[in-house]
């Protein structure tokens, strides 16, 4: 009886140990892309580099695991206090690595630095599995039954993990005390296993190893929990910050410039001067001229807030304006710094999943989300289109920003934008924010019908601001973007490259490492 009693506990302590080693392992993988994005970016690239680091360091972890558990017995202890370590510093480290890794690249860069940070505790957890499975094999007819509930019981955990992680303790804890607190908790559960090792498998071998890692990581603490945090200077100011689920939102003053900016990540949303407020972003002067090609209009659909300028300017004009912003940190700091003060709906939530709900008809949509970082691909294809042109109004009205180089007119997203908007609609416009510079934003106006500069109720001011503009985009370098295939990210590529160089130069790459 006491025999099957012991054997029940030695069970029951291994499946726990496997359950939570296994939550951690989809932890260290969902967090590490908000570490990585906002010096690199949330792009594919990123995500790509963290899946594929993932899988090389559990691959490796098994491997040693496997041949560290053929030759003893205990040690399951020393493996979870080293990932426990390597956990908790990984915020550390995040800052020197990312600066280190920049001369790389986007894609070399976030895959090296991605290895550098997560690849050493992952290694580790890794090794739990064949540990633990050699711990619950007393005969070699059990091997089967003991490895399959080993990883099935660390399979559970990673899901629990997961879940519990992305729908309850991201929204409402940062991702550096995440990490702070898991490095902590496996340092915790280091410390009961070297206890049930000295008393159930009578074996101390790890005791003072384990020990000595967590009074080192206690000594750590203070240092590692007060790094990572955001300083100001007489250059910059930094008057909000808050991690969302979708990045780092900042808003960021420059006093001897006269410019207060929003920021997601490495992308700029909206900037406004200081002492007045008044939006200098070049091509949302834009707005300022779609009123008058359409004297009727009377609601909008503003599709990325940002700080709310566009919305705002429309409310000069009488046009009353929803507005869908997928980060409600975004939507905050609209508020608070740029006296964003909503007319119609404020809606937040992704736009493909909202704009579902609507009804319309809108007489403009504007579809202001493609910045200079993070490309949402979704957003731009054949069948996110078809949905936006279902919530126009007959006469109505679809503008889109996108930035890219123009390239002599050879760019390919530039064309692959014109092209699959011409899938859609009929009619179509295009104009360059600032005539003469390669690097721009282009404003796409798509509609049911042809659109008159001439007419009579247009300005000769506006006229001409919009002629000198213009532009004819050839189609044929692009293809149509579809939900099925969409090469935006890869045709972006220099894009994200260029500005995000451009924006770290500008605001120093402190302001994107934590």
């Amino acid at each position: 009886m006491a025999h099957s009693s012991a054997k029940f506990l030695n069970k029951v302590w291994l499946y726990c140990t496997v359950f939570l080693t296994g939550a951690a392992v989809m932890v260290i993988e969902l967090l590490g892309t908000r570490l990585i994005a906002p010096f690199y970016g949330a792009s594919l690239y990123v995500w790509t580099s963290l899946i594929a680091v993932t899988l090389i360091a559990l691959a490796l972890g098994y491997y040693i695991g496997g041949m560290w558990a053929d030759r003893a017995r205990s040690g399951l202890s020393l493996i979870i206090a080293i990932s426990g370590f390597l956990t908790l510093i990984i915020p550390w480290l995040t800052g020197p690595v990312l600066l280190a890794t920049d001369p790389l690249g986007l894609r070399l860069g976030s895959f090296v630095s991605t290895l550098i940070l997560f690849s050493p505790s992952l290694i580790m957890l890794g090794m739990v599995g064949p540990f633990a499975v050699k711990l619950s094999t007393s005969a070699l007819a059990n091997v089967g039954a003991s490895t399959g509930s080993i990883y099935a019981i660390s399979t559970v955990g990673s899901v629990i993990g997961t879940l519990f992680l992305g729908f309850y303790l991201f929204p409402l804890v940062g991702s550096r005390e995440i990490f702070i607190g898991l490095g902590i908790s496996l340092l915790a559960l280091a410390l009961f296993v070297v206890l049930i090792e000295r008393k159930y498998l009578k074996s101390a071998t790890t005791m003072v190893p384990t020990m000595l890692l967590i009074i080192i990581s206690m000594v750590l603490y203070p240092q590692i929990a007060s790094s990572g945090k955001t300083e100001s200077s007489d250059l910059f100011q930094t008057r909000f910050e808050r991690e969302s689920l979708y990045g780092w939102v900042r808003v960021i003053d420059k006093p001897k410039e006269n410019i207060r900016l929003l920021t997601v990540d490495a992308s700029t949303i909206g900037a406004a001067s200081i002492s007045h407020g008044t939006n200098l972003l070049t091509y949302q002067n834009i707005v300022t001229r779609i009123p008058t090609l359409m004297p009727a209009m009377k609601n909008a659909l503003l599709i990325g807030q940002g700080a709310g300028h566009m919305a705002m300017t429309l409310k000069d004009y009488g046009i009353v304006t929803d507005t869908l912003e997928i980060d409600p940190a975004v939507a905050e700091a609209a508020d608070k710094y740029f006296e964003f003060a909503a007319t119609g709906k404020t809606i937040i939530g992704d736009a493909r999943y909202e704009i579902r709900k609507l009804e319309g008809p809108y007489d403009l949509i504007i579809l202001d989300v493609f910045t200079g970082g993070t490309e949402p691909t979704h957003l731009l294809t054949v069948e996110a289109l078809t949905q936006l042109r279902r919530l126009l109004a007959d006469q109505g009205m679809l503008a889109l920003n996108f930035v890219s180089f123009f390239e002599n007119g050879q760019n390919a997203a530039l064309a692959s934008v014109a092209k699959t908007l011409a899938e859609v609609f009929p009619h179509q416009q295009v104009f360059i924010s600032d005539p003469g510079a390669d690097f721009n934003d282009f404003i796409f106006l798509a509609t049911n019908h042809a659109i008159n500069l001439e007419h009579d109720g247009f300005t000769n001011k506006h006229s001409e601001w919009l002629k000198q503009r213009l532009l004819t985009v050839d189609q044929s370098h692009g293809v149509v973007l579809t939900d099925n295939l969409s090469r935006l990210e890869l045709l972006q590529m220099r894009k994200s490259e260029y500005y995000r160089r451009m924006i770290v130069d500008s605001l120093g790459s402190n302001h994107f490492v934590r």
